[in-house]
């Protein structure tokens, strides 16, 4: 059974009704005879399905959609068309500070959070001091949620969300949090979450992460479905040609050219990028300087044949035994 399953999802804002304009504008435009009310489509006919274990990565530039999708899909919006179908908790980072109260406690708003996301007061009796020592606030406890830095408002709602145990984990750009040693704690912290199993949803501009983490892959353009395919590398492939070409593909064959287009580009890239580290050391060379050309020529072997730094490796490979 699919933990997540969308079917024909499309997602609708109506602009210049009077809940966005206000009553005293709605007059206005009324005996002006300029009152006008427009649609826009955030997501149009999106269709996908999710297995327990899976990691599903969102791609597609500003205004494709992708967080307005995981809006629908944590319960925050409704789809105007299709349907959501989720088994599970979910829980979603997508505006980390948002859902606290300024003038409660940190202590507080650990404990509504928490209720917020359906645990039991004694739940969260035990998860409290773990939470608050993962977020670094031991010492902050009985501050107001007002009085904390952006970095530490982050790095609580992180905690609180990636310490309890959801079922589908929803994440909008925030795989790392916080500033300096955080940042890689976090990221560690994620890592193991979606390596226990459980399902997941990344939004995330880092192609790099997307690859590294996604199993499946879901391509939105301007709110309309390009792709949905478990061939993560071919589909990241295409999408960042798409970024450098600017032109979208029509079908399936297509995103296979696109993604072989960008293949032998980065190939052409790479020996490039050796020309000129050899050229770097032959200049370094020729100025006669021995010491930085030996540093020089171990940093590019560590970056592109590490191996031949094991001793060992090294007589095995140049004496044929």
């Amino acid at each position: 059974m699919p933990t997540v399953e969308c079917k024909n999802v499309s997602i609708r804002y109506i602009t210049g009704d009077i809940k966005a304009i206000g009553l005293k504008e709605f007059i206005m435009k009324k005996l002006t005879k300029s009152y006008h009310v427009s649609e826009f489509w955030a997501d149009r006919h999106v269709t996908f399905s999710l297995e327990k274990g899976d990691m599903l990565g969102i791609i597609g530039s500003n205004g494709a959609g992708k967080s307005t999708l995981l809006k629908a899909i944590s319960g925050i919006m409704k789809p105007k068309e299709g349907k959501i179908t989720i088994h599970g908790r979910i829980a979603a980072l997508l505006e980390l500070a948002s859902g606290f109260d300024k003038q409660m406690t940190v202590k507080e708003n650990t404990y509504f959070r928490g209720s917020m996301l359906g645990y039991t007061e004694k739940f969260m009796d035990e998860k409290y001091e773990e939470i608050i020592a993962f977020a670094e606030l031991e010492e902050f406890q009985n501050y107001e949620f007002k009085q904390l830095s952006s970095g530490m408002k982050s790095r609580l709602a992180f905690s609180i969300a990636c310490l309890l145990n959801p079922d589908i984990l929803i994440l909008d750009e925030v795989l790392s949090v916080g500033d300096g040693s955080f940042k890689k704690k976090s990221g560690d912290k994620m890592r193991s979450i979606l390596n226990s199993g459980i399902t997941g949803i990344l939004v995330s501009h880092s192609i790099k992460q997307v690859r590294e983490l996604c199993n499946k892959v879901l391509w939105l353009d301007h709110g309309n479905q390009i792709i949905f395919s478990e061939d993560v590398e071919e589909c990241c492939d295409a999408y960042e040609e798409f970024l450098e070409t600017k032109h979208l593909p029509e079908d399936r064959a297509e995103i296979g050219k696109m993604a072989l287009e960008y293949q032998k580009r980065m190939q052409i890239v790479n020996q490039e990028k050796k020309q000129k580290q050899k050229e770097k050391l032959e200049r370094i060379l020729e100025k006669g300087n021995s010491e930085e050309a030996v540093q020089a020529a171990l940093g590019i072997i560590r970056k592109n044949c590490p191996n031949l730094l094991n001793e060992e490796e090294y007589l095995k490979k140049f004496s044929g035994t």
